[in-house]
């Protein structure tokens, strides 16, 4: 069977980088309120398949690769084939809400990223095994401590609000991936609780 998260990864470059060179497919996808207001919902999807540049390209998928893996296997073993693919996609659309409704009526705001369903499967992961070792650049990092990084970089941004990435998705993102894990596993409050008390390196 094929890795969902690959396939996400793939077809997230490939969108992002038809919309870099096409600016007609960017403004069609993007998170774009007054569209969104004339029934375009569809962008509340699809504005998490482009991004701003490679760097913002490279910085979610990057990510997606470290933890979706993991997380693609350890969900759809526990919750069926859709759980993985449930929790990143849901977490795309919901994180784009609050932007959505605090903009709906500014024409200036737009939006993109796959920031908030990126952000869910980090947090989801953290939930389940927050002193797992990453490897970044090399280094090796706890995955919590490479979570708190990843919000810390996107509240500077958020407040730096200099491009159209949706920073503030990833803080819902985040959230959501948190509450799917209580949701459909409630017991692993007291596992992570376990965890963080008694860190493992």
């Amino acid at each position: 069977m094929f890795s969902q998260t690959i396939i996400i990864i793939i077809l997230t470059a490939l969108v992002s980088f038809g919309a870099f060179n096409n600016r007609q497919l960017y403004n069609d996808l993007i998170l774009y309120p007054p569209a969104i207001n004339r029934g375009q919902y569809y962008r509340f999807l699809t504005s998490g398949f482009i991004h701003a540049d490679l760097q913002h390209l490279l910085f979610n998928m990057l990510t997606m690769y470290f933890f979706g893996r993991v997380m693609e296997d350890y969900l759809n073993m526990q919750l069926g084939n859709w759980a993985f693919l449930t929790l990143y996609l849901g977490a795309i659309v919901i994180s784009d809400i609050p932007s959505y409704l605090k903009n709906k009526n500014n024409p200036g705001y737009a939006s993109l990223g796959a920031s908030g369903g990126v952000s869910a499967v980090l947090f989801a992961f953290i939930l389940l095994s927050p002193w797992s070792t990453i490897y970044v650049f090399i280094l090796p990092v706890p995955a919590i401590i490479f979570g708190v990084l990843y919000m810390g970089y996107s509240i500077y941004m958020s407040r730096k609000g200099t491009d159209n990435v949706n920073h503030d998705a990833h803080l819902w993102g985040a959230v959501f991936g948190i509450v799917f894990i209580l949701i459909n596993m409630p017991g692993q409050v007291s596992g992570f609780l376990q965890k963080i008390l008694n860190p493992e390196f």
